[in-house]
Protein backbone atom coordinates (compact mmCIF):
# COMPACT_ATOMS: atom_id res chain seq x y z
CA UNK A 1 0.00 0.00 0.00
CA UNK A 2 3.22 2.54 0.00
CA UNK A 3 2.37 2.66 -3.95
CA UNK A 4 -0.43 5.09 -3.09
CA UNK A 5 0.89 7.77 -1.29
CA UNK A 6 -0.63 11.04 -0.98
CA UNK A 7 -1.24 12.66 -4.77
CA UNK A 8 -0.52 16.21 -5.19
CA UNK A 9 -1.91 16.18 -8.62
CA UNK A 10 -4.75 14.76 -10.67
CA UNK A 11 -2.06 13.29 -12.72
CA UNK A 12 0.17 11.49 -9.97
CA UNK A 13 -3.43 10.42 -8.67
CA UNK A 14 -4.05 8.55 -11.81
CA UNK A 15 -0.26 7.70 -12.30
CA UNK A 16 -0.53 5.84 -8.93
CA UNK A 17 -3.79 3.80 -9.95
CA UNK A 18 -3.46 3.02 -13.94
CA UNK A 19 0.40 4.11 -14.70
CA UNK A 20 -0.55 6.82 -16.86
CA UNK A 21 3.38 7.67 -18.53
CA UNK A 22 3.86 3.79 -18.40
CA UNK A 23 0.23 3.97 -21.07
CA UNK A 24 1.61 7.38 -22.65
CA UNK A 25 4.88 5.55 -23.62
CA UNK A 26 3.14 2.49 -24.87
CA UNK A 27 0.51 4.27 -26.98
CA UNK A 28 2.24 7.51 -27.89
CA UNK A 29 6.07 8.26 -27.42
CA UNK A 30 7.26 5.20 -27.88
CA UNK A 31 4.88 3.45 -30.31
CA UNK A 32 7.19 3.35 -33.23
CA UNK A 33 6.33 4.08 -36.55
CA UNK A 34 8.18 3.51 -40.21
CA UNK A 35 9.95 6.94 -41.34
CA UNK A 36 8.72 5.21 -44.97
CA UNK A 37 5.06 6.13 -45.19
CA UNK A 38 3.01 8.89 -46.71
CA UNK A 39 -0.03 10.92 -46.50
CA UNK A 40 -2.31 7.46 -47.09
CA UNK A 41 -1.61 6.60 -43.65
CA UNK A 42 -3.34 9.08 -42.12
CA UNK A 43 -6.64 7.11 -43.48
CA UNK A 44 -7.17 5.77 -40.00
CA UNK A 45 -7.29 8.68 -38.10
CA UNK A 46 -9.33 10.75 -40.83
CA UNK A 47 -12.14 7.54 -40.00
CA UNK A 48 -12.18 7.62 -36.50
CA UNK A 49 -12.33 11.81 -36.50
CA UNK A 50 -15.09 11.35 -39.33
CA UNK A 51 -16.92 8.92 -37.32
CA UNK A 52 -16.47 10.88 -33.91
CA UNK A 53 -18.74 14.32 -36.08
CA UNK A 54 -21.09 11.42 -37.20
CA UNK A 55 -21.41 10.17 -33.33
CA UNK A 56 -22.01 13.98 -32.25
CA UNK A 57 -24.12 15.20 -35.41
CA UNK A 58 -26.23 12.16 -34.53
CA UNK A 59 -26.75 13.00 -31.07
CA UNK A 60 -27.93 16.72 -32.13
CA UNK A 61 -30.26 15.18 -34.83
CA UNK A 62 -31.25 12.34 -32.16
CA UNK A 63 -33.02 15.34 -30.03
CA UNK A 64 -35.89 16.03 -32.66
CA UNK A 65 -35.65 12.77 -34.92
CA UNK A 66 -39.17 10.57 -33.91
CA UNK A 67 -39.00 6.93 -35.08
CA UNK A 68 -42.45 6.74 -35.71
CA UNK A 69 -43.76 5.58 -39.36
CA UNK A 70 -46.06 8.94 -39.57
CA UNK A 71 -43.71 11.59 -38.25
CA UNK A 72 -40.24 10.54 -39.31
CA UNK A 73 -40.09 12.21 -42.55
CA UNK A 74 -41.81 15.80 -40.92
CA UNK A 75 -39.27 15.61 -38.17
CA UNK A 76 -36.48 15.21 -40.37
CA UNK A 77 -37.58 17.45 -43.52
CA UNK A 78 -39.51 19.79 -41.56
CA UNK A 79 -38.88 20.34 -37.61
CA UNK A 80 -35.01 20.00 -37.97
CA UNK A 81 -34.11 21.82 -41.24
CA UNK A 82 -36.52 24.53 -40.32
CA UNK A 83 -37.58 24.78 -36.84
CA UNK A 84 -34.45 23.56 -34.94
CA UNK A 85 -31.56 26.61 -34.48
CA UNK A 86 -28.93 25.39 -37.30
CA UNK A 87 -30.49 22.06 -37.20
CA UNK A 88 -29.98 22.12 -41.08
CA UNK A 89 -26.04 22.29 -40.00
CA UNK A 90 -26.45 19.16 -38.02
CA UNK A 91 -27.98 17.25 -41.04
CA UNK A 92 -25.67 18.33 -43.62
CA UNK A 93 -22.77 17.36 -41.51
CA UNK A 94 -23.94 13.88 -40.75
CA UNK A 95 -25.22 13.19 -44.52
CA UNK A 96 -22.05 14.46 -46.53
CA UNK A 97 -19.96 12.56 -43.21
CA UNK A 98 -21.99 9.41 -44.00
CA UNK A 99 -20.82 9.56 -47.60
CA UNK A 100 -17.34 11.09 -46.99
CA UNK A 101 -16.24 8.25 -44.81
CA UNK A 102 -16.68 5.54 -47.10
CA UNK A 103 -14.33 7.39 -49.72
CA UNK A 104 -11.92 7.26 -47.07
CA UNK A 105 -12.77 3.81 -46.41
CA UNK A 106 -12.44 3.22 -49.89
CA UNK A 107 -9.13 4.64 -50.13
CA UNK A 108 -7.87 3.19 -46.58
CA UNK A 109 -8.61 -0.48 -48.27
CA UNK A 110 -7.27 0.06 -51.40
CA UNK A 111 -3.95 1.23 -49.77
CA UNK A 112 -3.64 -1.75 -47.47
CA UNK A 113 -3.92 -3.88 -50.77
CA UNK A 114 -1.35 -1.50 -52.53
CA UNK A 115 1.74 -1.96 -50.02
CA UNK A 116 0.27 -5.59 -49.15
CA UNK A 117 -0.50 -4.34 -45.48
CA UNK A 118 -2.66 -7.92 -45.45
CA UNK A 119 0.39 -10.20 -45.53
CA UNK A 120 3.01 -11.84 -42.88
CA UNK A 121 1.62 -11.17 -39.82
CA UNK A 122 -1.08 -8.80 -40.52
CA UNK A 123 -4.12 -10.92 -40.94
CA UNK A 124 -6.19 -9.24 -38.29
CA UNK A 125 -5.38 -5.84 -39.25
CA UNK A 126 -7.21 -6.45 -42.31
CA UNK A 127 -9.71 -8.71 -41.06
CA UNK A 128 -10.94 -6.26 -38.44
CA UNK A 129 -10.68 -4.05 -41.22
CA UNK A 130 -13.14 -5.55 -43.08
CA UNK A 131 -15.54 -6.15 -40.41
CA UNK A 132 -15.29 -2.76 -39.61
CA UNK A 133 -16.96 -1.71 -43.35
CA UNK A 134 -19.47 -4.83 -42.63
CA UNK A 135 -20.39 -2.60 -39.79
CA UNK A 136 -20.26 0.93 -41.46
CA UNK A 137 -22.41 -0.33 -44.30
CA UNK A 138 -24.61 -1.74 -42.21
CA UNK A 139 -25.13 1.78 -40.09
CA UNK A 140 -24.72 3.43 -43.31
CA UNK A 141 -27.52 1.13 -44.57
CA UNK A 142 -29.85 1.51 -41.47
CA UNK A 143 -29.19 5.30 -41.72
CA UNK A 144 -30.54 5.76 -44.83
CA UNK A 145 -34.28 4.37 -43.89
CA UNK A 146 -34.62 6.98 -41.48
CA UNK A 147 -35.74 10.04 -43.30
CA UNK A 148 -38.73 7.64 -43.87
CA UNK A 149 -38.66 9.26 -48.08
CA UNK A 150 -39.42 7.18 -51.37
CA UNK A 151 -36.15 5.98 -51.62
CA UNK A 152 -35.85 4.79 -47.88
CA UNK A 153 -38.46 2.65 -48.39
CA UNK A 154 -37.89 1.16 -51.27
CA UNK A 155 -34.16 0.85 -50.47
CA UNK A 156 -35.13 -0.56 -47.42
CA UNK A 157 -38.18 -3.06 -50.11
CA UNK A 158 -35.33 -4.31 -52.14
CA UNK A 159 -32.69 -5.31 -49.26
CA UNK A 160 -34.54 -6.82 -47.05
CA UNK A 161 -35.64 -8.94 -50.32
CA UNK A 162 -32.41 -10.30 -50.88
CA UNK A 163 -33.09 -12.17 -47.03
CA UNK A 164 -35.79 -14.46 -48.90
CA UNK A 165 -32.92 -16.61 -50.44
CA UNK A 166 -33.77 -16.70 -54.18
CA UNK A 167 -35.54 -19.20 -54.69
CA UNK A 168 -36.11 -20.84 -51.58
CA UNK A 169 -38.66 -17.99 -50.48
CA UNK A 170 -38.06 -17.37 -47.44
CA UNK A 171 -40.51 -14.50 -46.95
CA UNK A 172 -41.13 -15.31 -43.38
CA UNK A 173 -37.48 -14.71 -42.62
CA UNK A 174 -38.08 -11.44 -44.63
CA UNK A 175 -41.05 -10.47 -42.57
CA UNK A 176 -38.91 -11.39 -39.22
CA UNK A 177 -36.81 -9.10 -40.17
CA UNK A 178 -39.29 -6.32 -41.15
CA UNK A 179 -41.97 -6.89 -38.66
CA UNK A 180 -44.52 -6.62 -40.71
CA UNK A 181 -45.35 -7.92 -44.50
CA UNK A 182 -43.82 -4.83 -45.72
CA UNK A 183 -41.94 -1.96 -44.30
CA UNK A 184 -43.60 -0.11 -41.82
CA UNK A 185 -43.59 1.67 -37.99
CA UNK A 186 -41.95 -1.89 -36.62
CA UNK A 187 -39.31 -1.79 -39.58
CA UNK A 188 -38.31 1.66 -38.58
CA UNK A 189 -37.96 1.48 -35.19
CA UNK A 190 -35.79 -1.81 -35.37
CA UNK A 191 -33.42 0.36 -37.58
CA UNK A 192 -33.60 3.09 -35.58
CA UNK A 193 -32.38 1.18 -32.47
CA UNK A 194 -29.47 -0.45 -34.74
CA UNK A 195 -28.38 2.97 -35.96
CA UNK A 196 -28.21 4.99 -33.11
CA UNK A 197 -27.49 2.23 -30.33
CA UNK A 198 -26.15 -1.11 -31.75
CA UNK A 199 -24.11 -0.81 -34.11
CA UNK A 200 -22.31 2.29 -33.21
CA UNK A 201 -21.51 0.13 -30.37
CA UNK A 202 -19.82 -2.64 -32.47
CA UNK A 203 -18.23 0.00 -34.52
CA UNK A 204 -16.94 1.48 -31.07
CA UNK A 205 -15.31 -2.36 -30.49
CA UNK A 206 -13.73 -2.91 -33.75
CA UNK A 207 -12.01 0.32 -33.55
CA UNK A 208 -10.37 -0.55 -30.71
CA UNK A 209 -9.65 -3.95 -31.37
CA UNK A 210 -8.35 -2.85 -35.13
CA UNK A 211 -6.06 -0.70 -33.57
CA UNK A 212 -4.69 -2.72 -30.88
CA UNK A 213 -3.95 -5.40 -34.49
CA UNK A 214 -1.42 -2.94 -35.13
CA UNK A 215 0.45 -3.13 -31.89
CA UNK A 216 2.59 -6.37 -32.23
CA UNK A 217 3.15 -6.21 -36.46
CA UNK A 218 3.61 -2.73 -36.44
CA UNK A 219 2.68 -0.41 -39.44
CA UNK A 220 3.51 -1.00 -43.04
CA UNK A 221 6.04 0.88 -45.30
CA UNK A 222 5.87 1.95 -48.56
CA UNK A 223 8.23 -0.53 -49.58
CA UNK A 224 6.98 -3.41 -47.28
CA UNK A 225 10.55 -3.64 -45.70
CA UNK A 226 10.70 -5.48 -42.27
CA UNK A 227 12.29 -3.24 -39.71
CA UNK A 228 14.00 -3.64 -36.43
CA UNK A 229 11.60 -1.68 -34.60
CA UNK A 230 13.60 -2.47 -31.42
CA UNK A 231 17.46 -1.21 -33.05
CA UNK A 232 15.64 1.36 -34.79
CA UNK A 233 13.74 2.59 -31.97
CA UNK A 234 17.22 2.60 -29.82
CA UNK A 235 19.00 4.84 -32.55
CA UNK A 236 16.30 7.51 -32.19
CA UNK A 237 16.56 7.32 -28.55
CA UNK A 238 20.32 7.56 -28.78
CA UNK A 239 19.81 10.87 -30.79
CA UNK A 240 20.34 9.48 -34.23
CA UNK A 241 17.40 10.29 -35.69
CA UNK A 242 18.88 10.41 -39.59
CA UNK A 243 20.04 6.74 -39.06
CA UNK A 244 16.78 5.08 -37.52
CA UNK A 245 13.85 3.74 -40.04
CA UNK A 246 11.07 4.82 -37.37
CA UNK A 247 10.07 7.87 -35.98
CA UNK A 248 7.78 8.09 -32.25
CA UNK A 249 3.68 8.16 -32.82
CA UNK A 250 3.05 10.86 -30.94
CA UNK A 251 4.62 13.67 -31.03
CA UNK A 252 5.99 13.61 -34.79
CA UNK A 253 3.91 11.01 -37.05
CA UNK A 254 0.69 13.13 -34.84
CA UNK A 255 1.66 15.89 -35.80
CA UNK A 256 1.91 14.29 -39.60
CA UNK A 257 -1.77 13.24 -39.09
CA UNK A 258 -2.73 16.82 -37.96
CA UNK A 259 -1.91 18.34 -40.87
CA UNK A 260 -3.69 15.93 -43.08
CA UNK A 261 -7.21 16.21 -41.36
CA UNK A 262 -6.65 19.80 -41.41
CA UNK A 263 -6.61 19.77 -45.25
CA UNK A 264 -9.16 17.11 -44.95
CA UNK A 265 -12.10 18.83 -42.94
CA UNK A 266 -11.09 22.28 -44.76
CA UNK A 267 -12.35 20.27 -48.19
CA UNK A 268 -15.29 18.22 -45.53
CA UNK A 269 -16.86 21.66 -44.93
CA UNK A 270 -16.81 23.82 -47.87
CA UNK A 271 -18.74 20.37 -49.15
CA UNK A 272 -20.84 20.97 -45.80
CA UNK A 273 -21.96 24.35 -46.71
CA UNK A 274 -21.69 24.65 -50.59
CA UNK A 275 -22.20 20.95 -51.99
CA UNK A 276 -24.13 19.01 -49.79
CA UNK A 277 -26.78 18.03 -52.14
CA UNK A 278 -24.36 15.06 -53.89
CA UNK A 279 -25.42 13.49 -50.41
CA UNK A 280 -29.13 13.44 -50.78
CA UNK A 281 -31.17 11.74 -53.08
CA UNK A 282 -33.81 13.97 -54.37
CA UNK A 283 -36.15 11.05 -54.67
CA UNK A 284 -35.98 11.05 -50.84
CA UNK A 285 -37.28 14.06 -50.58
CA UNK A 286 -40.75 12.81 -51.14
CA UNK A 287 -42.64 11.38 -47.96
CA UNK A 288 -42.42 7.21 -48.41
CA UNK A 289 -45.27 5.30 -50.29
CA UNK A 290 -45.87 2.15 -50.34
CA UNK A 291 -48.19 2.71 -53.55
CA UNK A 292 -45.90 4.25 -55.73
CA UNK A 293 -42.86 2.77 -56.99
CA UNK A 294 -40.02 5.28 -58.31
CA UNK A 295 -39.11 4.40 -61.85
CA UNK A 296 -35.48 3.48 -60.69
CA UNK A 297 -34.48 2.12 -57.11
CA UNK A 298 -30.68 2.14 -55.95
CA UNK A 299 -28.42 2.64 -52.95
CA UNK A 300 -25.88 4.88 -52.49
CA UNK A 301 -23.18 5.20 -54.46
CA UNK A 302 -20.77 3.51 -52.12
CA UNK A 303 -23.29 0.24 -52.78
CA UNK A 304 -23.66 0.37 -56.16
CA UNK A 305 -20.55 -1.67 -57.38
CA UNK A 306 -21.84 -4.89 -55.27
CA UNK A 307 -25.39 -4.12 -56.76
CA UNK A 308 -24.38 -4.17 -59.86
CA UNK A 309 -22.94 -7.47 -59.69
CA UNK A 310 -26.59 -8.82 -58.52
CA UNK A 311 -28.20 -7.20 -60.95
CA UNK A 312 -27.12 -8.84 -64.36
CA UNK A 313 -27.91 -12.36 -63.55
CA UNK A 314 -31.48 -14.04 -62.56
CA UNK A 315 -32.35 -14.05 -58.79
CA UNK A 316 -30.59 -17.10 -57.53
CA UNK A 317 -27.26 -16.29 -59.44
CA UNK A 318 -27.29 -13.10 -58.89
CA UNK A 319 -27.91 -14.20 -54.97
CA UNK A 320 -24.61 -16.25 -54.93
CA UNK A 321 -22.58 -13.58 -57.06
CA UNK A 322 -23.35 -10.66 -54.29
CA UNK A 323 -22.22 -12.77 -51.82
CA UNK A 324 -19.29 -13.51 -52.82
CA UNK A 325 -18.65 -10.09 -53.81
CA UNK A 326 -19.00 -9.55 -50.09
CA UNK A 327 -17.30 -12.23 -48.69
CA UNK A 328 -13.89 -11.63 -51.32
CA UNK A 329 -12.12 -9.17 -49.66
CA UNK A 330 -12.47 -10.67 -46.79
CA UNK A 331 -10.26 -13.69 -48.09
CA UNK A 332 -7.50 -11.37 -49.38
CA UNK A 333 -4.48 -12.83 -46.99
CA UNK A 334 -5.73 -16.00 -47.74
CA UNK A 335 -5.97 -16.05 -51.46
CA UNK A 336 -2.27 -14.16 -51.80
CA UNK A 337 0.27 -16.55 -51.69
CA UNK A 338 2.89 -14.49 -52.45
CA UNK A 339 5.57 -14.11 -49.82
CA UNK A 340 6.19 -11.04 -51.48
CA UNK A 341 5.58 -7.41 -49.44
CA UNK A 342 6.41 -5.49 -51.85
CA UNK A 343 4.09 -2.65 -53.37
CA UNK A 344 1.89 -3.35 -56.35
CA UNK A 345 4.60 -1.70 -58.94
CA UNK A 346 7.20 -4.14 -57.77
CA UNK A 347 5.37 -7.02 -58.25
CA UNK A 348 4.84 -7.46 -61.93
CA UNK A 349 1.56 -8.75 -62.63
CA UNK A 350 -0.11 -7.70 -59.38
CA UNK A 351 -0.15 -4.41 -60.33
CA UNK A 352 -2.06 -5.07 -63.53
CA UNK A 353 -4.26 -6.86 -61.08
CA UNK A 354 -5.20 -3.94 -58.66
CA UNK A 355 -5.92 -1.10 -61.35
CA UNK A 356 -7.83 -3.77 -63.38
CA UNK A 357 -9.84 -4.08 -59.77
CA UNK A 358 -10.40 -0.49 -59.15
CA UNK A 359 -11.50 0.35 -62.78
CA UNK A 360 -13.93 -2.36 -62.89
CA UNK A 361 -15.17 -1.59 -59.03
CA UNK A 362 -15.50 2.59 -60.98
CA UNK A 363 -17.47 1.16 -63.83
CA UNK A 364 -19.82 -1.46 -61.59
CA UNK A 365 -20.63 2.13 -59.72
CA UNK A 366 -21.31 4.27 -63.17
CA UNK A 367 -23.46 1.01 -64.20
CA UNK A 368 -25.09 0.27 -60.72
CA UNK A 369 -26.54 4.20 -61.00
CA UNK A 370 -27.68 3.78 -64.55
CA UNK A 371 -31.25 2.18 -64.97
CA UNK A 372 -31.20 -0.91 -66.46
CA UNK A 373 -33.39 -0.36 -70.20
CA UNK A 374 -30.11 0.68 -72.10
CA UNK A 375 -29.03 -3.05 -73.70
CA UNK A 376 -25.69 -1.29 -74.01
CA UNK A 377 -25.51 -0.33 -70.73
CA UNK A 378 -26.70 -3.71 -69.36
CA UNK A 379 -23.48 -5.80 -71.25
CA UNK A 380 -21.05 -3.58 -69.74
CA UNK A 381 -22.23 -4.00 -66.07
CA UNK A 382 -23.08 -7.68 -66.65
CA UNK A 383 -19.30 -8.07 -68.57
CA UNK A 384 -17.90 -5.22 -65.25
CA UNK A 385 -19.75 -7.95 -62.66
CA UNK A 386 -18.22 -11.12 -64.15
CA UNK A 387 -14.91 -9.61 -64.24
CA UNK A 388 -15.02 -9.17 -60.55
CA UNK A 389 -16.20 -12.56 -60.05
CA UNK A 390 -12.95 -13.57 -61.86
CA UNK A 391 -10.53 -11.41 -60.20
CA UNK A 392 -10.26 -13.82 -57.63
CA UNK A 393 -9.00 -16.58 -58.85
CA UNK A 394 -6.68 -14.52 -61.06
CA UNK A 395 -5.37 -13.65 -58.23
CA UNK A 396 -4.72 -17.11 -56.99
CA UNK A 397 -2.88 -17.80 -60.28
CA UNK A 398 -0.79 -14.60 -60.45
CA UNK A 399 0.71 -15.32 -57.00
CA UNK A 400 1.00 -18.59 -56.96
CA UNK A 401 3.26 -18.12 -59.87
CA UNK A 402 4.86 -15.28 -57.56
CA UNK A 403 5.80 -17.87 -54.85
CA UNK A 404 7.77 -20.57 -57.74
CA UNK A 405 9.53 -17.93 -58.11
CA UNK A 406 10.68 -16.72 -54.90
CA UNK A 407 11.44 -20.46 -54.40
CA UNK A 408 13.22 -20.04 -57.59
CA UNK A 409 15.51 -17.44 -56.36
Amino acid sequence: MAHFEKANSLGEWFEQRIGLSTLNRVLNTEYWIPKDINFLWAMGMLLAATFGLLVISGIFLLMYYKPDSNLAFDSVNYTIMSQVGYGWLWRHIHGVGASIIFLVIYIHMFTGIYYGSYKRGRELIWLSGMALFVAFSAEAFSGYMLPWGQMSYWAGMVITNLFSGGSLEAYGLVEWIRGDYVPGDAFLTRFFMLHVLLLPLAIIGLIVFHFGALRLPHVNNQQGAEIDFKEAAELYKAGKKKESKVIPFSPVFLSKDVFVMGVYFILFFYLVFYNFEFAMDPVNFDPADGLKTPAHIYPEWYFLWSYEILRPFGKDVGLVAFGIAQLALFFLPFIDRSPNVAPAHKRGLFVVWFWVLIIDMIVLTAMGKLPPTDPTFALIGKLAAWTFLALGPILVLITSFEKKIGKGA
